[in-house]
């Protein structure tokens, strides 16, 4: 403990920023970890549940299923459409792009946060690094390279090496967890589409054997 803080004064002022981007990533990281982790567990196999029971012409089962598992971007979507009464093929597939396109904000939540804080990081890390060279160089004594002054030169390079150090980690950590997020993001919009084309498909199907009968 005590180390963190003396690397936090080293830092110099602008180590306060990069520990509040540090603590406010960690937090978002800990939020996105569990809601991917809920998803990524119980979405896939909810979808296939969903499927067999539609093929079986089963609809009423299917939409229970989907009822109980709305805390999941992919049940709202298919409910979208399953629960319309005698919708048109359009108006299906319609429901279910509606549906997705207001889940996407959900599923992308903090993004945005998480790209400032890699594009703020760096730079606060070279912030840190002027104003430590200019600590450096107010101290700096031609006459007097050997004596007191030199604590004031070695202490401004410090904070100038410890604060471009804090900038880059945090951007790169933060970098590492958006992009993992990212690719939950696009395995599993790909899943969504694919089902919902086999949903399409099936209703299609059906559809045209009703106006034909």
């Amino acid at each position: 403990m005590s180390n963190a803080i003396e690397i936090l004064k080293a830092g110099g002022v602008v180590m306060i920023p990069l520990l509040l981007f540090s603590i406010t990533a960690i937090g978002l990281i800990i939020e996105r970890s569990r809601y991917w982790s809920r998803i990524i567990k119980r979405q896939p196999k909810m979808m296939q549940r969903v499927l067999m029971l539609y093929q079986e012409n089963d609809v009423a089962e299917a939409i229970a299923v989907l009822k109980k598992n709305l805390d999941l971007p992919a049940a709202r979507i298919l409910l979208s459409a399953l629960s319309l009464d005698r919708p048109t093929p359009e108006q299906f597939s319609l429901a279910m792009k509606a549906e997705a396109q207001a889940e996407v904000p959900g599923m992308k939540r903090f993004t945005n946060i998480f790209d400032t804080i890699v594009g703020l990081s760096p730079l606060f890390g070279l912030l840190g690094t002027v104003t430590g060279l200019i600590v450096s160089f107010s101290s700096l004594n031609i006459g007097n390279v050997g004596g007191s002054q030199t604590a004031g030169v070695t202490g401004g390079i410090s904070e100038a090496l410890v604060s471009t150090a804090s900038g880059l980690i945090v951007a790169i950590f933060n970098l590492f967890a958006v992009s993992i997020f990212r690719g939950f993001f696009t395995r599993q919009t790909a899943l969504i589409e694919e089902y919902a084309n086999r949903f399409e498909l099936i209703y299609d199907r059906r559809y045209e054997t009703r106006r034909v009968s």
